[in-house]
């Protein structure tokens, strides 16, 4: 016994609501999130993973902060990359950095 089999394009899984029409598998409202903005940062006095996760707790506090990843160079000036909704405050970083013991680099 044969079986007619209906083959569906993504683009009309999106317009009929998803691949369930629950509208969770890319139909309805199309996503509106803008992409991470990234920032670089160099700050000193990190000699340890203690420091790493402080300045990630910090700096994860700030509004619109999505991800924070350090590239810890020990006794050195370590890189600071956060991801962000946009731009960051310089100040509010600065502050960030300060409150958890270490230096922003100019």
């Amino acid at each position: 016994m044969q079986q007619d089999v209906e083959i569906t394009t993504a683009p009309q899984v999106a317009e009929q609501g998803g691949c369930c029409g629950g509208g969770c598998c890319g139909g309805g409202a199309a996503e509106t999130a803008a992409p991470a903005q990234t920032q670089d940062f160099a700050v000193t006095g990190m000699t340890c993973g203690h420091c790493v996760s402080s300045v990630r707790e910090e700096l994860g506090a700030i509004a619109g902060v999505r991800a924070v990843e350090v590239e810890l160079v020990a006794g050195g000036t370590s890189t600071v990359r956060v991801d962000a909704d946009g731009p960051l405050d310089l100040a509010a970083v600065r502050a960030a950095v300060d409150e958890a013991g270490y230096t922003l680099v100019d």
